[in-house]
């Protein structure tokens, strides 16, 4: 299956995807940009690179082996990649942080490199995966305008926020020692895998038709 960490910038995805993973058998974890951000990067790099990480979760899994990724593609978006239906199972948890924690380690992460207009967009960035991680009706145009053409946003833009399907676990990482967000992270993975394991998981094979 995948499991997909997600949120706006310096909400500590990588940190704890690594972290949780090494308590784990049989998961790879990766990290979204790790093949190297290209310069100009939009959405449509966005939509191709998270299609192209359910691919590699496929090829994971048919090795018997979970996906951990980190990175800031949310919920629709993973939802809507060409592949994604051929996945056994889904589940994606948002890492947050109250703005002024995620405005501290942006400075002190990459002193210098952002503008204030630059933070400003991280920020409403993180508002937008809050109220998308709740409501599959919120701001849709965020990611679907000018969207990579292969998307297949119609499997979910007519669910409603009540929908089983449409399920982001929020991971509150503000003022949380980083053990106990591990640990946090840890138990989700291990409620996620039973979940599909009893066939209880919204987003097993199927949830497409």
């Amino acid at each position: 299956m995948l499991l997909k960490l997600t949120g706006s910038s310096c909400s500590g995805k990588t940190t704890l995807a690594y972290a949780a993973a090494v308590r784990i058998g049989k998961i790879a974890v990766h990290d979204f940009d790790e093949l190297g951000v290209p310069e100009g990067a939009d959405r449509h790099w966005r939509h191709r690179m998270t299609e192209m990480w359910v691919r590699r979760a496929l090829e994971y899994q048919d090795r018997g082996i979970d996906l951990l990724l980190s990175g800031q593609s949310p919920l629709g978006e993973v939802l809507a990649a060409p592949s994604a239906p051929l996945l056994d199972g889904i589940a994606v948890c948002l890492l947050d942080v109250d703005d002024p924690v995620r405005r501290a380690r942006l400075v002190e992460r990459d002193a210098g490199r952002w503008d204030s207009q630059a933070v400003h967009a991280f920020l409403g960035w993180a508002e937008w995966h809050r109220k998308h991680a709740v409501d599959p009706s919120h701001r849709r145009d965020v990611i679907i305008d000018h969207s990579w053409p292969e998307m297949v946003w119609r499997r979910w833009t007519d669910w409603n926020a009540g929908d089983p399907r449409w399920r982001t676990h929020l991971l509150d990482t503000t003022d949380r020692p980083v053990p106990e967000s591990v640990d946090l992270v840890e138990r989700w993975i291990i409620e996620q895998r039973g979940a599909l394991q009893a066939g209880r998981l919204p987003l097993r094979h199927g949830w497409a038709s």
